[in-house]
């Protein structure tokens, strides 16, 4: 490769970094060495094995705007919120079949209770019509 052509090869990977950095990315590309090396039209062992500094500074510049909240790529940002979306969705639904639990302990417990009143007004009921004392008068019903 003539100096001429690494010259030019390099000014296109160093634009096309600045673009995948800059934002936004692309369709069909990502923030990745692969897109710089599609976008800036050289190959990627090319770029391997010629301009490693440039794949260590897109790695390192990458990796700084990470660092400090900036994605460069949109979609990896949409998957970090999605990802911190299902885990908040998945903590709530944990607390709510927590509570539907405590729930339905308190629901068995109510069901039981009233059964255990009802057989106990059954009760009462049947001695009231067995006794002839004088004592136990009826309430007027309404």
């Amino acid at each position: 490769m003539t100096h001429e052509r690494q010259t030019e090869a390099e000014i296109r990977i160093r634009a096309a970094m600045r673009q995948l950095l800059a934002g936004p990315v692309p369709n069909g590309l990502k923030c990745d060495v692969k897109s710089l090396c599609t976008l800036a039209g050289v190959p990627r062992a090319t770029l391997y094995r010629a301009y490693p500094h440039l794949k260590a500074e897109f790695d390192r510049q990458r990796a700084a705007a990470q660092e400090v909240g900036q994605q460069p790529d949109p979609r990896l940002a949409q998957i970090e919120r999605l990802k911190a979306e299902v885990a908040t969705l998945r903590e709530r639904l944990s607390r709510k079949n927590v509570e539907l639990d405590v729930l339905k302990e308190f629901r068995a417990m109510a069901l039981s209770r009233l059964a255990a009143q009802h057989d106990e007004i059954t009760e009462l009921r049947r001695e009231l019509g067995s006794v002839t004392s004088t004592k136990i008068c009826r309430l007027p019903i309404r």
